[in-house]
């Protein structure tokens, strides 16, 4: 493989631990290189590269904190911050991992890692603006935890990561803004704005794999991604459910449906 190829340099920019070298990484993944699609590589260690705070901690540990005090609002835009931190690594994962696809698999992803950066940087900015900075809090690894768990399984990988896990921003994204907006933190406000524009992107792409996958595996995608769930322990979701932008995110109403019965 090409040391210059996408993959080899997402795998890269996965392994770096800092957090402004590895954003200035996934700018350099072009979509004008040389892809390799079909190469198969290793699993060097070292994955992911994080820095070695923030504490990770069991999600229980990570408390709420209310919006009405400048510490709680700095807690959330630092929970969110780490969403974005790992939504980088999952998509640099994903990016590298998988041989065989097609090309325009490999371009979804890198463009989606080069959108995960550039909301880390807002919040990581907006962060700094709070007096704090990216780390000084604890946070949880839910996100890591099962892209581990579907390491060697890329169906697995496309149901439970971007269309599950990932879905739940575009559930709580109106929520969250709505509070910050409510404690005048206008900024961190349209910052969720833009997130929740890339993110719709962003589990549309999901959504566009996992169907072209399960095609290929001669997959049902409703009672697979069912299976998937308890295969893997995917958490059960609850509501409400945003589904005007999971309706733009390509889920179908049958999909939805079949969301909003195993919530009951």
């Amino acid at each position: 493989m090409s040391a210059g190829s996408l993959r080899n340099k997402a795998l890269t920019a996965l392994l770096i631990s800092d957090p402004a070298q590895k954003v200035a990484a996934v700018a350099e993944l072009s979509e004008m290189l040389v892809i390799d699609c079909h190469v198969e590589i290793q699993a060097p260690e070292g994955i992911p590269g994080r820095p070695p705070q923030p504490l990770l901690v069991p999600p229980q540990q990570v408390k709420p904190r209310s919006m009405g005090s400048p510490q709680g609002r700095a807690a959330l835009i630092h929970s969110l911050a780490h969403i974005e931190f790992n939504a980088i690594n999952l998509a640099l994962d994903i990016l590298w991992r998988f041989a065989g696809l097609p090309e325009d698999f490999y371009r979804d992803w890198a463009r989606v890692a080069r959108e995960e950066a550039y909301h880390f940087g807002l919040l990581e900015g907006h962060l700094r603006a709070l007096g704090y900075q990216y780390g000084d809090l604890p946070a949880h690894d839910g996100l890591w935890e099962m892209a581990e768990r579907t390491r060697d399984d890329l169906l697995a990988r496309l149901a439970l990561v971007p269309r599950t896990l990932e879905a739940r921003g575009l559930d709580a994204s109106p929520i969250v803004r709505d509070k910050l907006a409510g404690a005048g933190d206008l900024a961190a406000a349209a910052i969720i704005d833009i997130i929740l524009r890339d993110e719709i992107g962003h589990v549309a792409v999901g959504n566009h794999w996992y169907r072209y996958e399960c095609e290929r595996q001669d997959a049902d995608p409703i009672t697979r991604f069912a299976e998937l769930a308890t295969d893997y322990r995917a958490p059960r979701l609850r509501g409400p459910f945003n589904l005007t932008a999971r309706r733009e995110a390509g889920f179908t109403d049958e999909e939805l449906e079949a969301l909003q019965q195993n919530a009951r």
